[in-house]
């Protein structure tokens, strides 16, 4: 038998964790019955190990193993088809075996072939009298050995093996990994997983190919994992295409992942969809005994998620990277309690000032969140994550409710004041959103012509169709359109034209390099002279000097905003510093601001 066969046939048997079990009465009766049937006092079902002959059940034998040298069994197991020997004592390669010193003459035994074809021993039966065996005992033996074949695949199928590969599954590792504390208490180990393909692969090929693609995918996987890459050791199919198996016992990090690169590329090498899927390969270091099963898992999965960014395709375990990732899933996972808890989210307000009169025509209205435990977090980490999720609809809806009802109590004494908010882009996804934003002005008695809704390039490039049609209610219903960030996003001069917005925010990025030299300044005075040409009024953010502001008067900027004219407030310090500038003496340049309890 060729070595990689023999291997396979190995791992195969290895696989099903079947060696050095328990009895079982349901093995126990099927061997009874082979006696019975034969009318010999001897029946086993007995595994063919790299070195011995174990048996899994036994009728007359008081041991638990024989040697693989010599035994009958092993040849069934290396032709994986019936052996019959009349008598061994006339079989040269049998006479001195151990089976003949014992005194037994006959042997019968029929393969324990699993689906995949692997022979993993023999149902055998032994006498002590040389005989022949008949066709219907042969029959018989064989029916026999299948439904020890069906026994072994019901007791280590039933939620244990995956019906697709045949691997043990999810939950077979979870135990393996917990079972590690009896003999390797203490000991490092390595978890490796391998993630055969992104999700946006996955995805366009079931949408071509149907479910058999992702099929197709696993079973040529499982084969070239379990029969030539990986003998020896037990590979797990923990997810729809990611397996799992452990580095060898006292293997170092370099040696956990030394011929990975390789088993990366024989892997895509050896499927017939290798063009197009992408592996990863996540190695994750664990002790075995303390490190918690579930968080080998997690870590290892960590793991395979950042190999994807990686030039080789395979990650180490971060605990840094982990720690972030962690945090976000806490915030994300925090948030939504947030909208309901008032002491954790609040508004403070920036106002926005017009260049050539110095006079505040308006105020930004950003999102603030004291989380419980980790504190103040910035709204530049926890926004975008809230954007992605269905929490984007109800936090705009939080900010419109608090800021409209704010305005509303400003009106008496700031009346040009026009607030400004920001918008997400699943709100454009929204049909009845332009709907929602009237429903608040409404409600607060705010005239629409006094709300701005701020939104960046990319929010409304990613639902172009839609959000032309929401814009379009928007603008309908009175309430003024921002374009935030200008300069950051993708959008065409073409799509910038047919835009029903009134107002370009030009990046705080651009403002903070307008003074290094002339480069810079060009580019900001023709996204002015470029925005006005196309009916815009500009704002320009992030204006942090006097010198700046100046810059930015003389080449036509409408407004500005930044630390310079104020930073954001909460209402009772902006209702003082709007005080402040409206009570100058006629002539008076407001144009900063003393130190504020500025949040």
């Amino acid at each position: 038998m060729h070595d990689h066969k023999e291997e396979a046939r190995l791992a195969a048997l290895y696989q099903l964790k079947l060696l050095d079990t328990a009895p079982s009465d349901n093995f126990d009766r099927i061997t009874r019955m082979a006696s019975q049937i034969f009318r010999l006092p001897v029946s086993a079902i007995s595994l063919t190990d790299r070195d011995r002959q174990w048996f899994k059940s036994r009728v007359g034998v008081d041991h638990t193993s024989i040697p693989r040298d010599k035994a009958p069994c092993a040849s069934v197991a290396e032709k994986s088809e019936t052996v019959i020997i009349r008598d061994l004592l006339a079989e040269d390669c049998y006479r001195d075996s151990v089976l003949s010193e014992q005194g037994v003459r006959f042997y019968a035994g029929a393969p324990l072939v699993t689906r995949e074809g692997y022979c993993l021993g023999a149902l055998c039966v032994l006498g002590g009298e040389p005989r022949s065996a008949s066709k219907e005992e042969i029959t018989a033996l064989t029916d026999l050995a299948q439904m020890v074949m069906s026994q072994i695949e019901l007791e280590h199928a039933f939620g244990r093996i995956d019906p697709l590969s045949g691997l043990p599954n999810r939950t077979q590792f979870i135990d393996d990994i917990e079972d590690l504390v009896h003999e390797e208490h203490g000991i490092p180990r390595f978890a490796i997983l391998i993630d055969l393909a992104r999700p946006d692969q996955l995805n366009a090929g079931t949408r071509v190919m149907g479910g058999s693609y992702i099929d197709d995918m696993v079973r040529d996987a499982t084969r070239f994992l379990v029969a030539t890459v990986i003998p020896h050791r037990i590979i797990y199919h923990i997810a729809t295409t990611q397996f799992a198996f452990l580095a060898t016992r006292g293997a170092s990090e370099a040696d956990a992942i030394s011929g990975l690169t390789s088993l990366m590329s024989q892997l895509r090498e050896s499927s017939n969809v290798s063009l197009v899927i992408t592996a990863a390969i996540g190695v994750s270091p664990f002790i075995a005994g303390i490190t918690p099963p579930r968080d080998v898992l997690r870590t290892m999965q960590n793991a395979a998620l950042d190999a994807r960014a990686a030039h080789s395709g395979i990650s180490v375990y971060s605990s840094s990277k982990d720690i972030a990732h962690r945090r976000r899933f806490a915030l994300l996972n925090d948030f939504g309690s947030a909208l309901e808890q008032p002491q954790q989210l609040r508004l403070v307000y920036q106002p926005r000032v017009s260049l050539r009169t110095g006079a505040t025509v308006g105020a930004e209205a950003l999102l603030r969140w004291t989380h419980p435990y980790f504190g103040n977090v910035s709204p530049g980490e926890f926004i975008p994550l809230v954007e992605q999720t269905s929490l984007a609809r109800p936090t705009t809806a939080w900010v419109l409710d608090t800021s409209l009802k704010q305005l509303s109590q400003w009106m008496g004494s700031m009346t040009e004041l026009r607030l400004s908010v920001n918008v997400s882009a699943s709100n454009l996804t929204e049909p009845d959103f332009a709907q929602q934003v009237q429903l608040y002005l409404r409600k607060y008695r705010v005239p629409a012509k006094m709300l701005e809704l701020e939104l960046t390039e990319s929010a409304m490039m990613d639902n172009s169709s839609g959000a032309m049609d929401r814009l379009a209610s928007l603008e309908k219903i009175g309430v003024s359109l921002a374009i935030d960030d200008f300069g950051t996003g993708y959008s065409s001069l073409s799509y910038l034209q047919c835009l029903p917005m009134q107002v370009v925010k030009i990046d705080q990025s651009f403002i903070r390099d307008l003074l290094k030299g002339k480069r810079e300044q060009t580019l900001v005075r023709s996204m002015i002279s470029l925005s006005h040409d196309l009916g815009y009024r500009v704002v320009a953010e992030g204006i942090e000097t006097l010198e700046a502001a100046d810059v930015l008067a003389a080449m036509g900027c409408d407004e500005g905003q930044g630390y310079f004219f104020g930073h954001p407030m909460d209402p009772a310090t902006f209702d003082r510093w709007f005080s402040e500038r409206a009570a100058l003496p006629p002539g008076a340049t407001p144009l900063g601001h003393p130190d504020a309890a500025y949040v």
